[in-house]
């Protein structure tokens, strides 16, 4: 084995103190969440006042920018905890059901987050008259710098690791990535897939879709850019669930890999079962937007 990168002495608090009795912190994690948002008001701010790059025109007016965070904001949280409650740890949520709000100690899930925008998104579509494609469409572009930022926090909180691996870039994790090597003797070296996430989902899918927006009539398409997003973000997870450690609840001693669902040989990990539909109905939508 290659000698493994030393993971980055980096505290996952940016900065906490006691009040009160009160342990109060602010955590990378959250920090990624609010900077994100805040970046992806902006891109959508910047939209909305060029009116040339929308097919009829901007679809809703700046100051309703506010109400629309709300949405967002309360669908990624909610749909976030449930989506991991529900799809990667049921039975112990289910045992202590008042862990379930315990946000901050981490735990949200992106396929369940994406589903409580995609339902707030929807409320607010319709509460306020705006057109759902072209909403949608800004929305997919405001995105990838929150997933970014997000996927950056999982490394710097050392979770979400890849599997072991020689590769030169491998990352020496602490914590329960270093016990569960198979040798005490000598650095387990992972793949930083919260990194490859980070650059795929995150900083290759945004530039591509701040380009289709701003600068090639992307918001011309009703759902193009929806689609890209769909199809590009499946994509990039599917590939990086081979190199992802999965998660400790699939793996066990006639289950290695960690597959949610077998085929012989092979198999597909929980993050990629989820992440089959987005593939399928992305092309789907771009397929459809290419016919209008």
């Amino acid at each position: 084995m290659l000698g493994a990168i030393a993971f980055p002495d980096i505290s996952p608090e940016i900065f906490s103190f006691t009040l009160f009795g009160f342990t109060i912190a602010l955590r990378w994690y959250a920090m990624a969440y609010i900077v994100g948002i805040a970046i992806g008001w902006q891109v959508i701010k910047a939209a909305l006042k060029r009116d040339h790059i929308w097919r009829l025109g901007a679809p809703m007016e700046v100051k309703q920018l506010d109400d629309l965070l709300t949405y967002i904001v309360v669908g990624v949280i909610g749909g976030g905890r449930l989506g991991y409650v529900f799809f990667y740890q049921p039975a112990t949520f289910l045992a202590n059901p008042i862990d379930i709000l315990k946000i901050w100690e981490g735990g949200l899930s992106f396929h369940g987050g994406f589903v409580g925008v995609v339902l707030g998104v929807w409320l607010f579509s319709r509460r306020y008259n705006v057109p759902l494609p072209d909403l949608a469409d800004i929305i997919a572009v405001a995105a990838t710098p929150a997933v970014f930022l997000v996927r950056c926090a999982n490394f710097i909180n050392a979770e979400l690791w890849g599997r072991p691996t020689d590769v030169a870039w491998g990352v020496a994790f602490p914590g329960e990535a270093a016990q569960s090597c198979a040798t005490a003797t000598e650095a387990c070296a992972r793949h930083p897939s919260q990194l490859y996430e980070a650059t795929l989902e995150g900083l290759i899918l945004g530039l591509i879709l701040m380009i289709m927006a701003f600068g090639l009539g992307g918001l011309k398409r009703p759902w193009l850019l929806s689609g890209i997003f769909f199809a590009g973000y499946g994509i990039a997870r599917f590939l990086v669930e081979f190199v992802r450690q999965p998660d400790a609840q699939f793996v066990g001693p006639g289950n290695p890999l960690g597959w949610a669902v077998q085929f012989g040989e092979f198999g597909l990990t929980m993050g990629q079962v989820l992440t089959l539909p987005m593939i399928l109905v992305g092309i789907t939508v771009i397929l459809m937007a290419r016919r209008r």
